[in-house]
């Protein structure tokens, strides 16, 4: 299934000089996992305290750019930089889920939406995340098949809040596109499963 993430490549090779200036500068993968968590929690805290905020839902697209962007780097200067660390592989894994926790639990917040769809949205959507790992862990390879990865939901999500930005009667709509991005989660998930299955089996051929 298509996915945001198989423009990854394309995308890494824009940032490729940025990274090279931040490994130049002593700048450590590590450290921009750190960022992009707190970048996240800040901007996840603004909207749920402020959620009529205007200016906050403008910076809920940016962030989510950014983070994309924070994500791929880190995995470059691990990669290409030779930064690969045990401490860096739990990092990764567990900001990247505390940050979609904090940013997806702030939809909620908003006027007219459920904070129990919020919920059910945030906890499928790192149930993809766990179940990428969990097929890494039996034998298969990391799992990022979609619909609805980590940048596809930080792709539709971020889209949204931009036009609720400028069309505030828009944000009414919060509730049925949590619906949708829930069940494309389930169908994430067990794509996920039948995909690593398949490899497992390859594999043993």
């Amino acid at each position: 299934m298509v996915s945001v993430y198989q423009l990854k490549t394309g995308f890494q090779n824009l940032l490729r000089p940025l990274v090279r200036q931040l490994a130049g500068a002593g700048i450590t993968a590590n450290a921009v996992t750190l960022f992009a968590f707190f970048l996240s929690l800040l901007v996840g805290l603004w909207l749920a305290f402020v959620p009529a905020s205007r200016l906050a839902y403008l910076a809920y697209p940016l962030l989510l750019f950014i983070r994309m962007a924070l994500n791929a780097m880190d995995g470059m200067l691990a990669r290409e930089c030779g930064q690969k660390s045990h401490l860096g592989a739990f990092l990764n894994e567990l900001c990247d889920v505390l940050s979609d926790a904090a940013l997806y639990l702030a939809l909620g917040m908003l006027a007219t939406a459920s904070m129990g769809l919020a919920a059910i949205f945030t906890t499928l959507a790192v149930t993809t995340e766990v179940t990428g790992l969990t097929a890494a862990g039996i034998g298969a390879s990391r799992r990022y098949d979609g619909p609805m990865g980590k940048s596809d939901r930080a792709f539709v999500i971020g889209a949204y809040m931009l036009i609720a930005a400028f069309v505030p009667n828009t944000i009414e709509w919060m509730n049925p596109l949590l619906i949708v991005l829930s069940m494309l989660c389930i169908l994430t998930i067990f794509n996920r499963i039948h995909k690593g299955l398949q490899e497992l089996k390859k594999v043993k051929i």
